[in-house]
């Protein structure tokens, strides 16, 4: 019956949820106002300015966010603004119930965590309750600075990818700690003449292990949503009085040996850069030759159970500012631009993933008008002819219109063009072309009650296949104690974005879910609840191919622990023979189908002790046999100096014959030490016996001026039974970042 759901019916359905109005926000609430200075203030960490010392104008009563939302927090905060034609100045006091100890994971800028002491001021420049800035401090002085998209309504819509110049002090006082902060006005992307802005603050105090915000904001939402900010009012319309033309070249020497195939590289200089230039008020257009990434740091691999490819995150910095208005469209299982298939290529040797040279890239993004927003890129990849690899050009163009007070309409385009062979008279090989076109609706309710998707993607090829297309409809529903979703989502059997992800195509996916949570009188448990979740797979040929019943009960504690406990059952049909241990056994037979039930359970310490424990576990059957899988991260802080952490994972298979029995070990002790706030050494080891390697990656970063760092890196890969080399590598790479 499940697999004749109409979608028409369902886009009516997905129409009429949309109907409700969001609930009025509170209008009496105060709204902050930001002070005109004749003269700037002396960074220093100290109060002591004729402006902070004026009893007026601070901004107060910072509410519960955590452990409840009803009542005003219990260790207050309070922050003043000022302005003047240069720059945005901060101030903050967070008083505290007596003397003592602050928590920070360390030194690095950009932390994060919910265990970390620290205020947070959040700019909504355009009002749109969509887009925002975030600027971080701690009590050390520790900086952070972000970007928000998506109304905030998840964690993952806040990156801290972002880097630019601004300038914070911090300091530690006996009944409280206070932080003063210089954001320089070109950093911004701000509608020029504009008299107010949308803002909240928020802070995090782990002695008590309250959460508070200035405007309130339900304890059911993300503490990062855009929806519940109040007003900063300036004394006088801000205008920007210089240009944000930032130049940030590099140069970087490289030497590797592959042991394997018996090659060398000699110690080989390279040089490049990037150029950030801001266009008006609000667009910036960034530009860099010969990108280098050797400094980012390697996957963290996992044991690959699943028949499909997995997906790793972004973490190249050029790819992630403002990757949001690329990288939101489509659907976790259907992306229709994923960057890292840009000048990224898989050694099969280590499992690792290598560079593949991209010759040049520009991206122009930001506002256009209030309620348009822009993003344009392109990237040209070089030719390997050692490795077989044939230059790509890349273009993605993608546009956002706000509509209603919350919501957005989108529009991307993806083009994918092959250079073409030396002997051809074209630049492009037009049999080797892939484009895709994609309209989406992004909705979000003022009260941030309602959040929901619709879009089709098509793609373009000169061979292309039957139905090369996408559709998908979701909506979700969060109140204090209920949330619900209900997702439908069609991947036709011709769809194929190259420059995305798409582990399976010529399927239907259904995916309902409810939840409900209790939040009884308790010093223990904050909340608790049932959870359920449905999902199934079909296709016209086969019918039903995968289905998933899952039944779960979460309690969350008063100290920031957690644990969960789930019931499942599965269905899996096997398109193509698969060894279900990756080891190279006997594969199951494709056509052939399995049921399994499996227990799983969760457990997530106080991330703000010393000694913190994550740990998964799953036990039940797995195709003709049975699984045991326990994952875990064991982690040791050491004040704010050193960070130590164990990942583990085993994985026990034992099925009957001809498959194979299979003990999947992988193990990854990582050592993070922030000497200072300039001077970082990270070292990551992995141990995966599923692809015979160990990896090593040591990292030494030195901050020796603001945004600007010098990178050592060393890289080795060995066989795990001879510790023989398979390949290594040397990196030194200096970059500097300069205002004009």
């Amino acid at each position: 019956m499940m697999r004749k759901i109409n979608p028409s019916l369902f886009l009516l359905l997905f129409s009429l949820m949309a109907l409700p109005k969001a609930l009025a926000q509170n209008t009496e609430l105060p709204n902050a106002f930001a002070f005109k200075l004749d003269e700037p203030i002396v960074l220093d960490g100290i109060l002591d300015e004729a402006i902070w010392m004026d009893e007026e104008g601070w901004n107060r009563d910072f509410t519960q966010y955590f452990p409840f939302d009803t009542s005003l927090a219990v260790v207050q905060t309070r922050i003043k603004i000022a302005f003047d034609a240069n720059n945005l100045y901060l101030a903050a006091e967070m008083m505290n119930l007596g003397e003592r100890d602050y928590v920070s994971t360390s030194l690095r800028r950009d932390y994060r965590g919910q265990q970390n002491d620290g205020v947070t001021f959040v700019f909504d420049t355009f009002n749109d309750k969509t887009n925002a800035f975030q600027f971080g401090i701690n009590p050390y002085g520790v900086q952070r600075e972000g970007l928000l998209a998506n109304g905030g309504s998840r964690g993952e819509d806040l990156s801290l990818a972002w880097d630019n110049k601004w300038y914070a002090e911090a300091t530690i006082l006996e009944d409280r700690w206070v932080a003063e902060a210089i954001i320089p006005l070109s950093t911004l992307r701000f509608k020029d003449g504009g008299q107010n802005w949308n803002v909240n603050f928020y802070r995090i105090d782990s002695d008590t292990g309250e959460r508070s915000t200035w405007s309130p904001i339900p304890r059911n939402l993300s503490i990062i949503s855009l929806a519940f900010s109040r007003k900063l009012i300036f004394e006088e319309p801000i205008k920007k009085t210089s240009a944000n033309i930032s130049i940030i070249p590099y140069v970087a020497g490289r030497t590797s040996k592959n042991f394997i195939e018996g090659t060398e590289e000699s110690f080989t200089p390279s040089f490049g850069g990037d150029a950030k230039i801001g266009i008006g008020p609000a667009l910036n257009l960034d530009l860099t030759v010969n990108p280098d990434f050797s400094q980012v740091e390697v996957d963290e691999q996992v044991t690959n159970l699943d028949r499909f490819e997995i997906f790793f995150p972004e973490r190249r910095q050029f790819f992630l500012e403002n990757g949001d208005l690329f990288a939101s469209f489509g659907h976790p299982l259907a992306r229709p631009f994923f960057s890292r298939r840009i000048g990224v290529a898989r050694d099969e040797n280590t499992g690792q993933n290598v560079q593949n040279q991209i010759l040049y890239g520009a991206r122009l993004s930001g506002k256009v008008t209030d309620d348009w927003r822009v993003g344009l890129m392109n990237m040209q990849t070089a030719n390997d002819e050692d490795a077989g690899i044939i230059g790509n050009n890349y273009s993605v163009a993608a546009v956002q219109r706000k509509v209603f007070s919350r919501s957005n309409i989108g529009f991307i385009f993806v083009d994918r063009e092959t250079l073409a062979p030396d002997e051809s008279n074209n630049l492009f090989d037009p049999s080797e072309s892939n484009r895709l076109l994609g309209l989406e609706y992004n909705l979000a309710s003022d009260d941030g009650k309602w959040t929901g998707k619709a879009f089709y993607h098509r793609t373009f090829e000169p061979d292309e296949g039957e139905s090369p297309r996408t559709f998908n409809a979701y909506m979700l529903y969060n109140d204090l104690n209920w949330r619900g979703s209900i997702s439908y989502l069609d991947i036709g059997e011709g769809y194929n974005p190259e420059v995305g992800f798409v582990p399976r195509t010529n399927y239907k996916r259904f995916n309902p879910d409810i939840g409900y949570n209790f939040f009884p009188q308790s010093n223990l448990i904050n909340r608790h609840g049932p959870s359920l979740e449905y999902e199934l797979f079909w296709n016209e040929e086969l019918g039903t191919t995968d289905r998933n019943f899952n039944l779960g009960y979460q309690i969350q504690f008063q100290s920031l622990a957690q644990i969960e406990f789930a019931l499942s059952n599965n269905y899996i049909y096997l398109f193509d023979d698969f060894d279900p241990t990756r080891t190279g056994g006997e594969p199951l037979p494709a056509g052939s189908d399995y049921y399994a039930n499996r227990f799983q359970v969760s457990f997530q310490s106080d991330p703000r002790k010393a000694f913190n424990l994550q740990l998964n576990s799953e036990f039940g059957e797995y195709f003709t046999g049975q699984i045991a899988s326990i994952r875990s991260q064991l982690g040791w802080r050491i004040g704010y100096t050193a960070n130590i952490s164990m990942n583990f994972s085993y994985n026990r298979i034992r099925l009957p014959e001809p498959q194979n029995d299979a003990d999947l070990l992988l193990v990854g002790p990582r050592i993070d030490l922030t000497f200072t706030k300039n001077l970082f050494w990270t070292t990551f080891i992995q141990y995966n016996n599923q692809i015979e390697n160990i990896n090593i990656n040591t990292r030494l970063q030195w901050r020796f001026a603001p945004v600007s760092d010098f990178f050592l890196v060393y890289t080795d890969n060995y066989f795990p039974d001879t510790f023989n080399s398979k390949q290594r590598s040397l990196v030194l790479k200096l970059n500097y970042w300069l205002n004009l």
